[in-house]
Formats: structure tokens, C-alpha cells, sequence
């Protein structure tokens, strides 16, 4: 399988996108070399024909203005390396998030610094037309520092791609959008947002393969909160709110990413901090999570993480401490088990499976 790795390029040696090939049999994961020269392409995308991949280029700059960029690349299907088709400005700072609607005729961002969401349509050959909707997001939270205004920091096609769902770290909101992929735009609806707990920090959002559940890991609290997905109305109905650390944790912590199975049995969410991983199953009737403990993460500050699509292996992002560690996933019991399979990759912020 073919593995593609965004980083940060700003503060570290790293230079781009890189490519690996990962073994399903053993969960080891190997460099293949450099895909692409880019500035800090810290989060990627593929599209659904797996001809083109997007990428954020989390700038504060973009051609002389406050901006970041979206990069559209063409896939080698020969070798994995990646070809700059074209990029966009992404009409605010720091975009740190791209996803692609499911039929693969729009692009989307969060852009964290700048506070607003943009929608960009996909032209035939994969490339990316100008911004078509770009939405200012407004508000504070509770979090004097953190939360003074909008930061949003994701944004989710729903699996019927009738729907978007955006998270906004600063103002303690899930945006709910319309998806008028045709035009390339974002539509309110009557009802445009949820609320989750003041001070949480809602980051990114995993929806189960049932269609039904989606679930919120919340940074600044530390926490994964289950929503019912009702998708005939567009509506999220809060469920339960659960933390994501020990309570007898005293440190800094800032939880990051959350995936489930492919099965939907189990679900991971990441801290960075307490560099680890809490590991919880799933019940099968109402969604709800109980905890099975957590798993250190070889390294330090996992960004990101992924799951092979087996769902037999989990591969985690440490950022600050360089590296990429393989965990094996024990399907009887959810629980995490280290492989001694570790890849140095500089500052990884970013792992995509392409294959």
C-alpha cells in the first residue's frame, strides 16, 4: 500500500510530501523518497478517482496576502510521486484542514487563523478552480488565549454528501452546510449550528459506518462527544460527553485526531501531552463509548493518526519527536499493541493511505 506523509516545512529539514509503502502483513512502513516539494503541506486529501491529492499549504502568506494556499497535485500511479497541477489562495490564514465531497466535484478548507471556511470546484482534470464560497466565521469562546475568536479547524463531507460538518475551535461550534457540490458552495440551513461544552475546543470529527453516529474530539478539553446524525433533518443531538484522559492527569494536553474501524467497534483519539492514545469500544446499540485504556505512542505530540484499511494496523504522526510509529490493532479486544516498527520522517503532521 502506498502511503503519502504531510509535515511541516517551516521550522524543520523537511521538504515537502513524502511517499512510503506499508506492509499489510508486517505493519512496517518504509520511505520510498520525496512525492513533491511543498511549503508546510500539513494536512492532505485524496480525491475519490485517486488521480489527484490536495493539500494545504498552512502559510500566513499567500502572494501577498493573508492567506494560505490549496495545492491540487496529479498522482504517478507508476511511482507515487505527485505533480503541482495548480494552487489556489484559500482567502485565510493558516488552512489546516482540506477534505473532498465524495463524488469529487468540490474541495473544502478550514482555515484556522483566518476564521472562515472555502469551497473550491473540481475541474475535470483535477485541478481547482478559484474560490466558489468562502465563509467568515464570527464569535469567541470561553478560553481567553485560545478561543478570542473563530479558529476553524476542520470540516467533513457526512457519508450521504447531502451535508458538511465544520468544527470551530474558538467559538465552541459545529457549523452544519448544505453541500451544493454542482455550484461549489456551502448552504445554511435552518438550523447552522450545535453548541458543544464552553471551553472544549471542537477539532475533528469521525462518523461511523453506520451513517448514523458521528463522533467530536474536542481539543482544548480533552474530550470525544457522540452526536446522533440525522441526515434526512441535518441535525446533531449530543448524546454523551466523554474524556479522553486519565483523571488523574495534571499536565498539559491538547487532544488532536480521532478514528474508528472500519467495523465501527472500536475508536482512537489522540493527546498530545500525555502522548498517548485512548483507546475505547463501541457499543453496537447506542453508540456509546467505554474506555479500554491507553497506548503511549513511541514518540512525542501525535498530530494525526490513521488505519490502514485493513483496520489491522494503526499508524500514528509525532510530530516533535520525528517519527512514525506502527500499532497493531487487536480485533477481539480494540486494545493497541506496539510492533517495533518506527520510520523517521520529519515533523509528520499528515498521514494518508492511498491505496
Amino acid at each position: 500500500m502506498r502511503v503519502y506523509v504531510g509535515t511541516y516545512t517551516h521550522s524543520t529539514h523537511s521538504e515537502g510530501i513524502y511517499r512510503c509503502a506499508f506492509d499489510p502483513a508486517t505493519g512496517a512502513l518504509s520511505l520510498m523518497g520525496l512525492a513533491v516539494h511543498a511549503a508546510d503541506p500539513s494536512y492532505l486529501a485524496l480525491a475519490p478517482s485517486g488521480r489527484t491529492l490536495y493539500a494545504c499549504n498552512e502559510l500566513a502568506e499567500y502572494k501577498g496576502e493573508r492567506s494560505g494556499a490549496l495545492s491540487a497535485l496529479a498522482v504517478d500511479p507508476s511511482d507515487g510521486t505527485l505533480r503541482l497541477l495548480n494552487q489556489q489562495p484559500t482567502h485565510g490564514a493558516h488552512p489546516c484542514h482540506v477534505s473532498v465531497d465524495h463524488a469529487g466535484r468540490m474541495a473544502m478548507v478550514a482555515n484556522y487563523s483566518g476564521g472562515s471556511l472555502a469551497a473550491f470546484p473540481i475541474r475535470g482534470d483535477g485541478s481547482l478552480g478559484p474560490a466558489s464560497d468562502v465563509h467568515l466565521l464570527s464569535g469567541r469562546g470561553l478560553d481567553p488565549q485560545r478561543q478570542a475568536e473563530p479558529h476553524a479547524h476542520s470540516i467533513w463531507p457526512d457519508p450521504t454528501n447531502r451535508w458538511a460538518l465544520a468544527c470551530d475551535l474558538g467559538t465552541d461550534r459545529v457549523f452544519l452546510f448544505g453541500l451544493s457540490t454542482g455550484e461549489g458552495k456551502l448552504r445554511s440551513p435552518r438550523v447552522s449550528y450545535v453548541r458543544v461544552a464552553p471551553g472544549a475546543g471542537p477539532r475533528h470529527i469521525a462518523f461511523h459506518p453506520n451513517g448514523h453516529w458521528a463522533y467530536l474530539v474536542s481539543e482544548l478539553r480533552s474530550a470525544v462527544t457522540l452526536f446522533d446524525w440525522l441526515p434526512d433533518r441535518g441535525l446533531l443531538a449530543e448524546v454523551e460527553h466523554v474524556p479522553a484522559l486519565p483523571a488523574d492527569y495534571a499536565g498539559p494536553n491538547g487532544a488532536a485526531d480521532i478514528h474508528l474501524t472500519p467495523d465501527g467497534r472500536y475508536l482512537y483519539a489522540s493527546n498530545r501531552g500525555q502522548d498517548a492514545l485512548a483507546m475505547f469500544a463501541v457499543d453496537p446499540d447506542s453508540g456509546r463509548l467505554t474506555l479500554l485504556g491507553y497506548m503511549p505512542t513511541g514518540g512525542q505530540h501525535p498530530r494525526n493518526f490513521s488505519l490502514d484499511p485493513t483496520g489491522h494496523w494503526l499508524l500514528v504522526a509525532n510530530m516533535n519527536s520525528d517519527n512514525i510509529v506502527t500499532l497493531a490493532i487487536d480485533a477481539a479486544s480494540g486494545r493497541l499493541y506496539p510492533t517495533g516498527h518506527e520510520l523517521a520522517v520529519p515533523s509528520p503532521t499528515c498521514i494518508l493511505f492511498a491505496a
